[in-house]
């Protein structure tokens, strides 16, 4: 049951993304042309503070239309490993210098269409070191208590998959050790 790529050709290509036409077969030797995504990794965190509340963006994404919770995550930069662009994210998008980032979850959030992957660590320290460096990332930053997210992510208030994948994983597993 395991597709084979044949050949991709690149539609468009820009530094963020690159979309691509691949041909590939499937069962019983039947092809079809595929459309995907490559991209580069993204890193982001969870930062729980001792009361167990998480530190959360409440931002508006413009190509669904909606507003919601997410965690800091961002792109990792070249030559940056996906540990320090966690850190460097949560910094510039909060405004708080996370503690030391262990390893929480690796997810592909979209692997029918895309490579996307994200690398998401997890720290229960943080120092607020002053206002987001980037003002347009969030409406506002907020200590969220874990206990919210199953009924936030019912009511529809985090569209994020990969935030509702990292909280739900921490809801259900507890604070790392």
């Amino acid at each position: 049951m395991r597709w084979t790529v044949h050949s991709e050709e690149p539609l468009y290509t820009d530094p963020w993304l690159d979309v691509r036409t691949a041909d590939v077969e499937i069962t019983g030797g039947r092809r079809l042309e595929h459309r995907l995504i490559r991209s580069a990794p993204g890193a982001g965190a969870v930062v729980m503070d001792e009361r167990d509340r998480v530190l959360l963006e409440w931002r508006h994404r413009f190509i669904p239309d909606v507003w919601g919770y997410e965690i800091p995550i961002g792109g990792v930069e070249p030559g940056e490993s996906p540990r320090d662009a966690a850190a460097r994210e949560v910094l510039e998008e909060t405004g708080w210098r996370p503690g030391p980032l262990r390893p929480l979850l690796h997810v592909h959030p979209t692997p029918g269409i895309s490579d996307s992957e994200h690398h998401i660590f997890f720290t229960d320290a943080a120092e607020h070191v002053g206002d987001p460096l980037e003002d347009w990332e969030a409406e506002r930053i907020e200590w969220v208590p874990l206990a919210d997210v199953p009924r936030l992510v019912g009511e529809h208030r985090m569209p994020s998959g990969t935030t509702v994948a990292a909280l739900m994983y921490l809801y259900g597993t507890g604070r790392p050790e």
